[in-house]
């Protein structure tokens, strides 16, 4: 898909996040100089041509009272991963959940999940329920949990993103 200037503003001002506010695309279209109807079609265009995927939101869980925030990392067998990370996915629980190569010897794991609690063994136990209930309760794992936030942002494209490097010869 060619992107118009239109579709490029657009973007841009998408990544800054949709303002908390009764109609937040017409006022993201006043950001850029759209009509609010303009868009949601030109959003709906962008998501059905493949450029977005989905759009969705960064909760701040420490804000929520969420502090003991858990990356669950499994060694699941690899012809299981898909069916095991829909079902952790599925979990009320799971905040996020994907699939990842192993870098053995260090990194046996393959499959994360996040899961959020308030405390260190209410987090736990939602972890051990979530396991019992998606049959991953025998798999080896570890529970990692944070010790620090770091910056939580949607991703950025249209300005200060990264340039990927080269490959070296």
């Amino acid at each position: 898909m060619e992107l118009s200037s239109a579709d490029r503003r657009l973007l841009a001002a998408l990544e800054e996040g949709l303002p908390l506010v009764p109609r937040p695309f017409a006022a993201l279209g006043e950001r850029v100089g759209l009509a609010e109807a303009e868009v949601l079609a030109r959003l709906e265009a962008l998501r059905a041509a493949g450029p977005i995927n989905r759009m969705g939101l960064v909760v701040r869980h420490r804000e929520l009272g969420y502090r003991a925030n858990a990356m669950v990392v499994l060694d699941v067998p690899d012809p299981m991963v898909s069916a095991a990370g829909e079902r952790l996915a599925r979990e009320q629980a799971v905040s996020l959940c994907y699939a990842r190569p192993r870098r053995p010897p260090l990194w046996p794991y393959n499959l994360f999940c996040m899961v959020h609690g308030r405390e260190r063994l209410e987090t736990l136990r939602l972890v051990h329920a979530v396991l019992m209930r998606s049959g991953l309760e025998t798999v080896p794992r570890a529970v990692l949990f944070s010790g620090r936030r770091f910056v939580q942002r949607a991703a950025r494209y249209a300005r200060g993103a990264p340039q990927r490097a080269e490959a070296m010869p």
